[in-house]
């Protein structure tokens, strides 16, 4: 590491200065001056830090796969290596944030839990600096329990599965631990590209609203980029995103879809920079064209090409201080059904509406009620002047595009399937218009139900009530 110049350095200096005056070499001076004296400081001036960690989840044994329900056999090898990947952040006061992004199809609430409590113990760190976020590829393993009850499912599958579960979360905090102490001064800078493969997924038509590729439907094609240097300038991670469903492949083999690639291509592009994927809100949104060989290959090229686009941009510097809070807020279910109906839901030929509706049933005679709420997850970063919005589910992209038009700072960032990821968060216009994500999907849940309206208004008042807190504090 190479320092400022000392007193007796420039002394040195200064004498050296006079000889080369008396011979009238002002060009051999300069020369002289510029190798003898470090004019780059060499501590941090911003006063940020960062660390990185990573870790291969592939399964080394068939699972079964998560994310499609026509899938009737366990995983049959691998297409991409899987991963999950740490970037912790601290800033001058020793505010500290970790954000951790998996190639898997959701963080199920038990898994956050888990981990959130050890990383409560472990680093004495609060629940509010952890941010674990999943990619939702559709080619990795199932570790949602529920999701496979019902199914006929050979019972070492079903072992293997759990697990995997156990020791993905040992892992998730060993790569948490070594990005933390991998903590080293780095300039932090934000930017953003584009990619243009994404496209609203939900077609209306005189019989509802269909999946099929909507180009007049809303769609955020940005980029965001979190550009992370040593002071030497090298790059050392790059933290980016997108808005859109990993479902470009169905087949049976480990992948992370676009988002994998687009990973890939990246560090192969900047060797030892570590590339993290950051899931936006793309639950109505599909990589198009879809399901043909190469197709997942060919869009990771396309959102590499936005990152490659956003780092030969302008990037402006990250400035200020870190500020993380996060909180659950209660939104509401629409009328649940009654147990006539849940009997009707056991009753049906559908094999998701009968486990659906075991599962409703078992809650009524439990509980005495079917449960009205759900505890949603809202955390809100402020990494200096970035504003980070993590959302639980799988977010519809208005709240994307509204929140960047109504929260006041320099670079919003929105991103969804994080700490929690449940199932569809609609926004009042999906629900309106009625379709898979306002409510046809609650049918592979163990929920009651739709959400009511209010779900958009409540969601965006505690992100904006909480920003409020964070700024009020800054």
């Amino acid at each position: 590491m190479t320092h400022p110049a000392s007193l007796s350095d420039l002394q040195g200096i200064i004498l050296m200065m006079s000889k080369f005056i008396k011979l009238q070499s002002f060009t051999a001076f300069l020369l002289f001056f510029a190798l003898s004296v470090d004019i780059c400081p060499a501590e941090n001036s911003t006063g940020w830090k960062a660390g990185v960690a990573r870790v291969k989840i592939t399964p080394t044994k068939p699972m079964w796969m998560a994310g499609y329900a026509s899938r009737n056999k366990p995983s049959e090898g691998v297409k991409l290596d899987l991963f999950a990947k740490a970037l912790a952040l601290e800033d001058a006061s020793g505010s500290r944030f970790v954000m951790v992004t998996t190639d898997l199809i959701g963080i199920p609430r038990p898994l956050r839990l888990n981990v959130e409590a050890a990383f409560i113990k472990k680093f004495n760190l609060a629940a509010s600096a952890l941010l674990l976020n999943a990619s939702h590829t559709h080619c990795g393993p199932e570790i949602r329990y529920e999701r496979v009850e019902g199914e006929t499912i050979d019972s070492a599958i079903l072992s293997t599965s759990r697990l995997y579960t156990q020791n993905l979360e040992k892992q998730l905090i060993d790569i948490i631990e070594q990005a933390l102490n991998d903590l080293e001064p780095a300039s932090l800078s934000y930017t953003y590209g584009r990619a243009g493969f994404a496209m609203n997924r939900r077609t209306p038509t005189a019989k509802g609203v269909r999946n099929h590729p909507y180009p007049e439907g809303p769609v955020d094609h940005q980029v965001p980029v979190l550009k992370v240097s040593t002071p030497t300038k090298k790059l050392k991670a790059i933290l980016f995103g997108y808005a859109c469903h990993n479902t470009t492949m169905g087949f049976y083999q480990f992948s992370g879809d676009y988002a994998g690639f687009a990973q890939k291509f990246i560090e192969e592009e900047h060797p030892g920079t570590t590339a993290l994927f950051m899931m936006g809100c793309g639950g109505d949104q599909n990589p198009y064209p879809r399901s043909k060989e190469g197709r997942a290959a060919q869009h990771g090229r396309a959102l590499a090409n936005g990152v490659e686009t956003a780092l030969q941009s302008y990037d402006k510097p990250v400035t200020g201080k870190l500020g993380v809070e996060l909180v659950n807020v209660e939104i509401d279910f629409a009328t649940p059904p009654t147990k006539k109906e849940v009997l009707a839901l056991i009753a049906s030929s559908n094999k998701y509406d009968k486990i659906r509706g075991t599962a409703l049933l078992k809650q009524l005679e439990t509980a005495g009620k079917i449960r009205t709420t759900y505890p949603y997850m809202v955390q809100v970063a402020h990494i200096g002047n970035i504003k980070l919005v993590a959302l639980a589910g799988e977010v519809t992209i208005d709240y994307s595009l509204r929140l960047k038009k109504e929260m006041q700072g320099d670079f919003i960032w929105v991103a969804a399937y994080s700490n929690d990821v449940f199932g569809y968060v609609p926004s009042t216009r999906v629900i309106n218009e009625g379709g898979y994500e306002a409510g046809g999907a609650m049918r592979y849940t163990r929920f009651p139900g739709p959400f009511k309206p209010t779900i958009e208004k409540k969601i965006v008042s505690t992100i904006m009530q909480l920003d409020e807190k964070l700024e009020s504090i800054k």
